[in-house]
């Protein structure tokens, strides 16, 4: 098989116990529609197909793709894989099932991206469950006093969940970090719910747009506001206008959204 490329952040994890834990916190059942993120040299995907899965597996590296459509009849269950090479970000949602399940050991890189794409997607997965940096699965689960932009935006679609902490050795080559697994179930509706989606997100992204200025500023200055006029509007609200973005609830973002963005 291929070494791993350093410029897609490539890792290869081949304990056994730490794949089947994976795919234990992954909640996956027989008959269940997987998509994988990035198989690699296929070890999370043979035990993916071991549970019984219909599994469709995006590789990106051409190479890889080949070597893993060669030995195709290695893996259990091959009739339940398809195996496609192509960019995560460009591949297409909508040709997967309904209610399919995402399972993934994905680069740092790439993270935000595509919790953001398999988020708004217009057939968005029934669950995610992602080995991540363990610094950035902790910032997905983030709470009220550490939320930034990503655990805003994954926490409005998704209930979220650490799971168990893989330590760096275990990989090859071994990262700088250990990483953990976290799992992100689908909401019946997004927190944001019934606002527009944008409009939402437009007033988040205003609010963290300078994380080291109070709220007050951040806003008034990524809304191009009066400073009185957003002061006024925290306060009926009950929240500080000294406050930061990190320690608003998304209950409290969505009533700024409902505010300032007329509700559109």
């Amino acid at each position: 098989m291929s070494a791993p490329k350093k410029s897609l952040g490539q890792h290869w994890l081949r304990d056994t116990s730490i794949l089947s834990a994976i795919v234990e916190a992954s909640e996956v059942s027989q008959g269940d529609n997987v998509l994988e993120v990035g198989p690699g040299q296929g070890t999370l995907t043979s035990v993916l197909l071991s549970a019984g899965v219909n599994l469709t597996a995006v590789e990106y590296d051409f190479e890889l793709f080949e070597e893993l459509g060669k030995n195709i009849n290695r893996f259990p269950n091959p009739h339940n894989l398809k195996i496609v090479n192509e960019d995560i970000l460009k591949f297409d949602l909508t040709k997967l099932p309904k209610d399919y399940k995402v399972v993934a050991n994905i680069p740092y890189y790439l993270t935000s991206n595509l919790i953001r794409l398999l988020s708004e997607s217009k057939n968005p997965p029934r669950s995610i469950t992602l080995l991540v940096q363990k610094e950035v699965a902790e910032r997905i689960c983030a709470a009220p006093g550490q939320m930034s932009l990503l655990s805003v935006s994954a926490q409005n679609y998704y209930e979220v969940k650490l799971d168990i902490i893989v330590p760096a050795e275990e990989f090859i080559p071994p990262p700088k970090v250990d990483s953990q697994v976290v799992h992100m179930t689908r909401r019946k509706q997004p927190i944001s719910s019934p606002l527009n989606e944008k409009t939402f997100f437009r007033i988040v992204k205003a609010g963290f747009s300078s994380r080291r200025k109070t709220l007050l500023n951040s806003l008034s200055g990524g809304l191009n506001l009066p400073k009185d006029t957003v002061s006024n509007t925290l306060s009926e609200y009950n929240i500080n206008p000294s406050s930061r973005p990190q320690e608003l609830d998304l209950l409290q973002w969505k009533k700024l959204a409902e505010a300032f963005g007329g509700g559109a």
